[in-house]
């Protein structure tokens, strides 16, 4: 009985290929974008901590904790006002402090953020807690006017380990018809080595030495000043050059913990000074999420509505098709079929379109998902991996098989209201 009744939906199904296959089609697309949305949303917030690593605050002369973080974690933008060299000893000779690593935004190459910092960011610095910095070749810093290269950054430009360039001051990019911006052409840097990829936005980042960095900008200075001043050397700096737009700092920590108990004491008393920032990039960054997840709300509901539309689509062409199926209805009744049979055959067809868009959609969620990660990747440089627990795929394929039988009642219940003696009469 149940094989007779299997083979009849099947035939069912077959009879109306195009309308199946349209049906099945849009629960699919409802599915693999809810699918997509959900597997990615928890994905995303992760690739973003990443670029944080293992510090526990940024501190910067920006307009906010936010901008901070998107300065200085993400190169957003260069930040436009610096912090002093006195200033940021202070905050690296507290006790508490277990490292502060300085760093200066400002200069680029062909449109690539260039951070400026000491060799402590390869030693102490990670992109993300335990996994430290590899170099795919070549070394780190041996002298002030050495490069490392993200693992994007040095994929974008072509360069490899020995090359020769000269750095832009600000961030135009002539490739993509920016207005032409000064040229560091007095001071050659050479790359020194590329980095193995991090899955943070530090790929698309090139690294410089912090000393380079003072050395260039204060000939800059001399120069607008005295045309014929003489290249300056490490010696001729002065606390007037040694400027940071950004400090990477880490709390003292017990047992290589991750997190510290000093962490608010330090921030809250950073904060009493008015010329800072001070930044918690999860914090910041749980924000950001905040802010984010409402538009993550309207998708999710613009995925519910398409898949309540799916449900709409299958009610209306099983509805439509029973026009045309009630002499083959009329037809089972008079070869035993019950009334209550007929209902369950139209409400396990509805069930069946339901569960083959259900299975479609977590398959095309999937590759939409493994599309979406690629593009992040490739745009962004940042590392998302989509997934999306099994209990959460079962209830998705379960609430798209109810959705689907509800939407088979009213045919079913045609179906069921079906008359032997109407639909038998002889044609013509």
């Amino acid at each position: 009985m149940a094989m007779s009744d299997l083979t009849i939906i099947g035939r069912s199904l077959t009879g109306r290929m195009f309308s199946t296959v349209t049906t099945v089609v849009t629960v699919a697309v409802a599915v693999g974008l809810m699918f997509v949305l959900l597997s990615l949303r928890d994905a995303g917030r992760q690739a973003f901590e990443r670029g944080s690593g293992n510090m526990h605050l940024i501190v910067s002369a920006d307009t906010s904790p936010l901008v901070s973080v998107l300065n200085g974690v993400f190169y957003a933008n260069a930040p436009q006002r610096p912090i002093t060299w006195e200033r940021f000893r202070q905050i690296a000779d507290d006790g508490r402090v277990e490292w502060a690593i300085p760093n200066q935004q400002g200069d680029s190459f062909q449109g690539l953020p260039v951070l400026a910092t000491t060799p402590q960011f390869f030693t102490h610095f990670t992109p993300a807690p335990g996994e430290p910095w590899r170099l795919a070749e070549g070394v780190f810093f041996e002298g002030p006017f050495d490069l490392v290269l993200g693992a994007r950054a040095a994929r974008l430009t072509g360069l490899r380990v020995g090359d020769e360039i000269h750095l832009t001051h600000g961030r135009s990019d002539a490739r993509a018809g920016g207005a032409p911006a000064h040229v560091h052409y007095d001071f050659t840097y050479r790359v020194a080595g590329i980095l193995e990829p991090t899955g943070s936005a530090h790929d698309r980042a090139i690294f410089s030495d912090l000393r380079a960095s003072w050395i260039i900008h204060a000939h800059d200075r001399r120069r607008a000043l005295d045309p014929n001043s003489p290249r300056p050397t490490e010696a001729d700096l002065t606390d007037d050059d040694r400027l940071v737009t950004g400090v990477y700092l880490r709390c003292v920590t017990r047992g290589g913990a991750a997190t510290s108990p000093l962490v608010p004491v330090v921030a809250s008393e950073l904060r009493r000074d008015p010329s800072i920032v001070v930044a918690e990039p999860k914090a910041e960054i749980d924000k950001l999420f905040t802010i984010v997840s409402n538009v993550d709300q309207v998708l999710l509901a613009m995925a519910a509505v398409v898949m309540v539309s799916s449900g709409i689509g299958i009610m209306l062409a099983l509805y439509n098709s029973m026009e045309q199926r009630r002499r083959q209805i009329a037809v089972l009744r008079v070869l035993g079929a019950s009334r209550p049979r007929i209902f369950g055959l139209v409400l396990t067809e509805s069930a069946v379109l339901g569960a083959l868009g259900a299975a479609a959609g977590l398959g095309l969620g999937l590759l939409g998902a493994q599309a979406a990660a690629g593009v992040m990747k490739e745009r962004l440089g940042l590392v998302v991996l989509p997934s999306l627990p099994l209990d959460w795929m079962v209830v998705m394929a379960a609430a798209t098989v109810v959705l689907a039988s509800l939407a088979g009642l009213v045919p079913a219940v045609m179906a069921y209201r079906t008359s032997v003696a109407r639909n038998l009469r002889p044609i013509g």
